[in-house]
């Protein structure tokens, strides 16, 4: 369960009961505004597959987590981005957030419904507010439901994206709008030389998720990089500069190879999406890296072990790799932390799925190496 879910609900409730005589009085004030707020505190992938919906809108103040901020603040959808992290401790902080949205804008749309976001978004006095109910709604929250405008239902078999852009329009679907990281794409003044100096096929690995527990185990990378051998690829090594022991494990275990080379630490996050636009394909299991990918049109083998991907998975050229007879048992609203099964049998890799992913691959390598190079000419 994420934390933010376990916030006390019957104290949210109460404050907001004893809140609504001054929230009804002060909309005898309000004026409009033609302004957007868009409510989405959780984390980087959530924050990617928000983006269609921002399209859409075309200007918007968010809350937002502040893992996101290098993303969100150079992106020209957003204008003011409000930070959940500076309201979340203390009563007087999070009505002081109140205050500042209440009646601040015509459209609201609740996309994250914890416990608090769903306060917030109760309080305000925006004619219009849509808001995502999913399958963790509990009969408690009803009151806050009680003052949407409308709602979508969330359901595990449902795209996340999709659910999304419905609060919108309800005609919407997962092809009206594309995704994106920053917009426009944010470029460092240089590429890291290790990219550079690549000639050949470049492919992006992720050595963790933010779940440690949707790690792939380096034994199962070795056996990926052997059965690639053939291809001629190099593989860069993407993570947090905190992440530097999980990429020592994998060369202790996959050995120092001249075609695996480590970007851990060394790309910062508003940076993260222009130099994966560099990568001719992206491998990962279920993290943010492999939705900036995407947003950047690189193709993506997802790895997805406990994840559902129903609910949640790349749109553009992927390729999907799960287990075998395993049902999922992660979920975006209902992320776990510990699984039933061990992680070498989530992420396993046998031959069958080794060669598919080896012809996604070669299938493509010809066409994305042209790509790279008309784009160096141009």
């Amino acid at each position: 369960m994420r934390p933010e879910y376990g916030d006390n609900c019957l104290t949210y409730i109460i404050i907001f009961i004893i809140f609504c005589p001054i929230k009804w009085v002060m909309k005898l004030f309000r004026t409009r505004s033609g302004k957007n707020l868009v409510i989405q505190t959780a984390k980087i992938g959530d924050f990617i597959n928000i983006t269609p919906l921002l399209t859409h809108l075309g200007k918007s103040d968010a809350l937002l987590s502040r893992s996101v901020a290098p993303l969100a603040s150079n992106d020209a959808t957003l204008e003011h981005i409000w930070y959940i992290e500076e309201y979340r401790s203390g009563l007087l902080k999070k009505l002081r957030l109140v205050c500042h949205l209440l009646n601040r804008y015509d459209n609201v749309y609740l996309l994250h419904p914890t416990n608090l976001n769903l306060f917030i978004a109760a309080c305000c006095n925006a004619d219009n507010k849509q808001f995502l109910s999913s399958y963790r709604r509990k009969g408690y929250q009803n009151l806050f439901y009680y003052t949407a405008s409308g709602e979508v239902q969330h359901e595990k078999n449902t795209l996340t994206l999709e659910n999304y852009l419905k609060l919108a329009d309800r005609s919407f679907t997962k092809e009206s709008y594309p995704k994106h990281a920053t917009l426009p794409l944010w470029q460092p003044a240089s590429l890291p030389a290790e990219i550079t100096a690549c000639a050949g096929t470049r492919i992006g690995i992720s050595v963790t998720a933010g779940n440690q527990a949707k790690t792939i185990p380096p034994a199962i990378w070795q056996r990926l990089f052997d059965h690639l051998s053939d291809l001629h690829c190099t593989f860069f090594a993407f993570g947090a500069p905190n992440e530097q022991s999980r990429v020592q494990e994998l060369f202790k275990t996959a050995g120092h190879r001249d075609n695996l080379i480590s970007l851990v630490g060394k790309v910062s996050l508003e940076a993260l999406p222009a130099v994966i636009a560099e990568m001719d394909f992206y491998i990962a299991s279920d993290s943010g890296n492999v939705y900036i990918a995407d947003a950047q049109q690189v193709p993506v083998i997802l790895i997805y072990g406990p994840c559902c991907v129903e609910e949640q998975r790349p749109l553009g050229d992927v390729l999907l790799i799960g287990p075998d007879h395993i049902a999922p048992s992660s979920f975006v609203f209902d992320a776990q932390y510990k699984f039933a099964h061990p992680v070498e049998q989530l992420f396993n890799l046998d031959q069958r799925k080794l060669s598919d992913i080896h012809d996604f691959i070669r299938t493509r390598q010809q066409q994305r190496l042209a790509r790279r190079n008309n784009e160096m000419t141009s």
